[in-house]
């Protein structure tokens, strides 16, 4: 047998037994740690922390050094408190005085190796931490998108085709440059296509046979696919990808995604667009005949039906900051709608003589941009209802149009895809952002910008053609949403669903400032019968009542009466001495009457002439 000591930081020995053969146990981080990332956690010695802390503070040069020092920081000073407690309690010892001075030296010196020994382990794992903490920043929240920047100022970002840059993200992001391609369906052409609020799923709809699919997105998948042999106008998703609503020749269908039909809403005649409200779960259509429905998916229920008296109506949008619905009209008008109002909230003539083929609001709910028949996009400030610029559209009019997550502006015109910046919006710029060609083929039909990707679905004549446009989406997905979460399984969406139910907006909710909180009346309807019944009492005492007018029937009124009428509430000075002077001549004939009467008795007058007294 052969015995081995091994010494401690504290100075004393350790005597452990082997067989003489065996070899010395190894260490089993290997096994359960084999990256190396649990030894700190496990207890380093202090030669070790010393070396794991040089390797970070190397790794932190190539990083963000600043938000480094910010995190190690509170790790200095914590460290320094900690150590000054030490001393101060080695000082308080009633143990240190019972010995003499060398021993008390000795003494505090092995014990202040061994806090010094924890305090160096601590501080690594502080370290690692910062370091930890400064990647995961860098990766999950990315503080600035991506953006196409040109290298001198002969150059222009819009130049850049699509075939040339898929050729260089094949070897940068081989994932984005699988997104662009092109789909040939020309067997229903032309397609139109929308996405669901997560980004994964679309649906392609063809316009002329009725061709409906839906597309997995990031597997670029098949999910279903049928034909309905019927015009189909428009498509939309409802709360998830598992049910969406087309708008078909005569009525709106919704099919689930298996391809099943599960109602046919046969209110909704001859519907030319759909749109979606998420929060308040409302379908709302538009007819050929011009009557906006809005139908209640939870429930079934129609909520409202207006008769927006303008024409017909193929171009209806959401506001995604107040569910406010944007029609545009053929006579180149947009009306804004909610489901509590039979009368538009209010009307802009945003193309005046030219009807309106596109329109799109973006999500902060401030800007509007319209595109009409004569070629025009306009840019319009919803909160004076003001137009701030406009583009004019080369190759045809603008067909459609949408604002990316970020702020970037689509254009469909033609064979053309006009893609704007995000200072477009708030000024006039010179050169578009980026721009792509589909040669020699029919106007575009759809327009889309995919969320959470640098991605954008157009719509056309030969199919569906998919581009990369770098900056358009959000980075970052916001959890706190209802369905937006791409990755959600079957028990995440059941249960985004339940609580989506549960907060449900009423469509009596729905106004131009949301930002505005109604009053609560009170509950009992005899308190507030009687406080109604006092008010309208107060406003009746107050009310001075006026002299009805004559009515003539025969003849033209003269020139006196017409302008005493006119004038007739107009107080000025000289209307207000006349009045006085008026009842002062009222209260003098008063006056007098009573004083002949008190004169003359009603008595002492003659029997045939009593009754005039």
């Amino acid at each position: 047998m052969t015995k081995r000591t091994s010494k401690h930081s504290d100075g004393f020995s350790k005597k452990d037994d082997s067989s003489k053969g065996e070899p010395a146990p190894k260490s089993r981080e290997k096994e359960f740690d084999p990256d190396g990332s649990m030894k700190i956690s496990r207890g380093l010695s202090n030669k070790e922390a010393l070396l794991q802390q040089k390797q970070l503070l190397a790794k932190s040069q190539e990083k963000n050094e600043d938000a480094i020092q910010r995190q190690l920081w509170g790790v200095a000073k914590e460290t320094a408190q900690e150590r000054r407690e030490t001393l101060r309690k080695d000082d308080e010892n009633p143990n240190l005085a019972k010995l003499n001075e060398k021993q008390k030296l000795a003494l505090q010196n092995r014990g202040r190796k061994r806090v010094a020994t924890a305090l160096v382990r601590h501080e690594t794992k502080r370290l690692q931490a910062a370091v930890a903490a400064v990647d995961a920043a860098e990766i999950l929240q990315t503080e600035q998108a991506g953006l196409l920047e040109a290298e001198n100022e002969m150059e222009r970002t819009s130049g850049l085709s699509q075939v040339a840059l898929k050729r260089q993200l094949q070897h940068v992001d081989p994932h984005a440059a699988s997104n662009i391609y092109d789909l040939s369906l020309s067997q229903s052409a032309p397609y139109g296509l929308e996405y669901d609020r997560s980004g994964r799923y679309s649906i392609l709809y063809g316009k002329s046979v009725g061709h409906l699919a839906m597309m997995d997105c990031q597997s670029k998948s098949l999910v279903t696919e049928f034909t309905v042999h019927e015009r189909v106008r428009d498509a939309c998703f409802l709360q998830n990808f598992t049910l969406f609503a087309a708008a078909q020749k005569n009525h709106v269908f919704i099919y689930d995604h298996t391809g099943a039909e599960v109602h046919r809403l046969s209110d909704h005649n001859d519907p030319m667009a759909l749109q979606f409200l998420p929060y308040h779960w409302l379908l709302a259509t538009i007819g050929r005949a011009g009557w906006l429905k809005y139908q209640d998916t939870s429930t079934g229920q129609l909520v409202s039906q207006h008769r927006t008296r303008l024409g017909a109506c193929s171009v209806l949008r959401q506001n995604p900051a107040n569910a406010v619905l944007h029609a545009g009209h053929s006579n180149g008008t947009v009306t804004l709608w909610s489901p509590a109002s039979s009368q538009f909230l209010a009307k802009i003539l945003c193309h005046k003589g030219a009807a309106i083929h596109s329109l799109a609001v973006d999500r902060t709910g401030r800007t509007m941009v319209t595109g009409g028949a004569d070629k025009q996009v306009r840019v319009w400030d919803l909160r004076m209802y003001k137009e701030l610029h406009s583009y004019f559209t080369v190759g045809g009019i603008p067909t459609s149009l949408d604002i990316s997550q970020r702020g970037i502006l689509g254009i469909g015109h033609g064979c053309h895809a006009t893609f704007w910046g995000r200072e477009a919006l708030r000024e006039k710029v010179k050169d578009p952002y980026m721009h792509h060609l589909m040669g020699g083929k029919r106007p575009v039909e759809t327009l889309r910008f995919r969320p959470f990707e640098d991605v954008c679905g157009i719509g056309q004549a030969d199919g569906i053609s998919n581009i990369v446009i770098p900056g358009s989406g959000e980075p970052s997905v916001d959890t706190a949403e209802y369905n937006t979460n791409p990755m959600q399984d079957a028990k995440q969406r059941q249960e985004e669903e339940v609580r989506a139910l549960l907060d449900k907006l009423r469509p009596e909710m729905i106004a131009l400032d949301p930002d505005q909180v109604g009053g609560i009346e009170e509950s009992d309807p005899h308190k507030r019968l009687e406080r109604l019944h006092d008010l309208q009492e107060a406003a009746n005492a107050k009310a001075v009542p006026q002299k009805k007018q004559k009515t003539k029937k025969r003849g033209r009124s003269k020139i006196q009466t017409q302008l005493r009428r006119k004038h007739r509430n107009i107080l000025d000075q000289n209307t207000i001495k006349l009045r006085e002077l008026r009842e002062k001549e009222k209260l003098e004939n008063a006056n007098d009457r009573e004083g002949n009467v008190a004169h003359k008795p009603k008595e002492s007058a003659p029997a045939a002439l009593r009754r005039f007294f």
